[in-house]
């Protein structure tokens, strides 16, 4: 099983991605850490989408939804949405431009420097209209997010 979680910075993806880590038992891959599987970009690139594809088909194949060899990615950039396969969960994470900004400044010791700042609202909501499988906005929707998977994937 493939779980993509996907959104701009600071909204809670790493959080939410350790607890799917312990609940669907897999490995969490953040942005470009897919780097590390070759010594070239173009060559790692093609070994993370065969080895994403292959975690999503094994899955449905055998029927089995949950298990070793889930794969939980984390995405801030839009452009690594195209390395998903079709058959995959994704989680939407969003919060409000409030909240980022004070996760993001607590990041900087306390400090929002105005560009960073700017960057920040720019870029609020980008995420918003990509296809998702389930929005999660807080931590008080978790326990849905869990049934959904398992509900995914128990067909």
């Amino acid at each position: 099983m493939v779980i993509a979680i996907f959104g701009e910075n600071c909204t809670g993806k790493s959080t939410l991605a350790e607890k799917l880590k312990v609940e669907f038992d897999g490995e969490i891959y953040t942005g470009k850490d897919y780097l590390r599987l070759a010594k070239s970009a173009f060559e790692a690139e093609k070994i993370f989408k065969e080895k994403l594809c292959a975690a999503a088909d094994a899955k449905a194949a055998a029927g089995e939804a949950i298990g070793g060899g889930n794969i939980i990615y984390i995405i801030s950039e839009k452009i690594h949405l195209d390395l998903l396969p079709e058959k995959c969960f994704k989680i939407l994470v969003t919060a409000e431009l409030s909240v980022i900004k004070q996760r993001f400044a607590a990041r900087m010791r306390g400090n929002l420097p105005p560009p960073v700042e700017a960057m920040l609202e720019k870029n609020h909501g980008a995420f918003d209209n990509e296809a998702h499988n389930f929005h999660y906005e807080n931590a008080e929707n978790y326990a849905d997010l869990i049934l959904k998977i398992r509900g995914t994937y128990a067909n």
